[in-house]
């Protein structure tokens, strides 16, 4: 495992980083990153941005909001969180947070923090949670990264996001924060982010030398192009959100699922499917396949039998899917 340092707090540099260590650094390597941003909205890959922000609070306080390659649900990040990316070679493909999350557990627990795995995506200390994960498969490459809660300020984590009614209802929960918790409180010695930073670190590293990898200049340049070219801009962090006569919603196992619909004559003519779930797949290419599609129900059904939906949705059938249609 390689260290890279990355001090900038720049949300638009640090994601563009991680998505240019998957995709150009030495694929025989495997890459760990810690890194933090000023306050942050971070959409999921999937996700439509302008119904997961509260647009009136991230206007007057200046928080950006930037989307990420990863799927599942948007979260915000403050200086009190820390964010940890790992980024490896792995041949199968498969979503598979414990790989990942167990290494940081167990690091924790030498801190003497008591966390554990807990859900699709989250590690929790007494039922609350401090840290939510995704993860985006490149060819044969995997970039797994996830939050730290540590001493974030919680009231800006709930008035920063616009949590969907059917997300509480089937968590019963009464907000965010009723949930999530900070893990400076779980600390018997008070340390700031930054120790709890290199602590984290070292136990990463499990007390061995630690490899680090610097960056060129030539390199942080084309970092800085992908921030101008993709994560800067208007088209990656809100898109075109298109109005469609049908609109369908659920929330499954394998997270929240939205679909709108233009349907003409009986014939769907574009579909959009957004969410907070996770795929190994680009969802747009799903989504323009129900273009010429009956919208029948018999129709729908034997158009699915002919998709593997695994590749789309971690773990939802297709009479799931069915039904969110109709």
């Amino acid at each position: 495992m390689i260290y890279i340092r990355n001090d900038s707090l720049n949300p638009y540099y640090n994601l563009a980083l991680e998505e240019y260590v998957l995709k150009n650094l030495d694929q025989n390597e495997s890459y760990i990153l810690l890194w933090q941003n000023e306050p942050s909205v971070i959409i999921g890959r999937f996700q439509n941005t302008i119904e997961e922000i509260n647009t009136q609070y991230i206007k007057e306080n200046n928080v950006n909001v930037v989307r990420r390659i990863t799927g599942g649900g948007a979260v915000y990040h403050d200086l009190g969180n820390l964010n940890f990316s790992f980024i490896v070679t792995d041949s199968k493909n498969m979503i598979d947070f414990r790989q990942f999350t167990e290494p940081v557990v167990s690091a924790l627990a030498k801190i003497g923090i008591q966390a554990e795995h807990t859900g699709r995506n989250d590690i929790t200390i007494d039922n609350k949670k401090f840290s939510g994960n995704a993860q985006y498969h490149f060819r044969d490459r995997t970039l797994h990264h996830g939050t730290i809660l540590f001493s974030s300020r919680l009231e800006d984590v709930q008035a920063a996001l616009s949590v969907k009614p059917d997300k509480i209802e089937s968590k019963g929960l009464k907000s965010v924060r009723s949930r999530v918790t900070n893990i400076v409180d779980y600390i018997a010695e008070k340390i700031s982010v930054q120790e709890f930073r290199e602590l984290l670190l070292y136990h990463l590293f499990e007390e061995k030398p630690i490899k680090e990898y610097k960056l060129s200049e030539e390199e942080q340049n084309r970092i800085k192009q992908l921030v101008e070219d993709k994560y800067l801009t208007w088209e990656w962090n809100y898109g075109h959100s298109p109005e469609f006569n049908l609109k369908k919603s659920g929330r499954f196992s394998c997270g929240g699922i939205e679909i709108g619909l233009n349907v003409q004559k009986g014939i769907i003519e574009k579909c959009k499917i957004y969410g907070d779930f996770f795929s190994n797949e680009d969802i747009n290419e799903l989504a323009a396949s129900f273009q010429g599609v009956r919208y029948r129900e018999d129709d729908l059904n034997t158009f699915l039998e002919s998709v593997d939906l695994s590749n789309y949705f971690n773990g939802l059938t297709r009479a799931e899917l069915l039904k969110c249609l109709f």
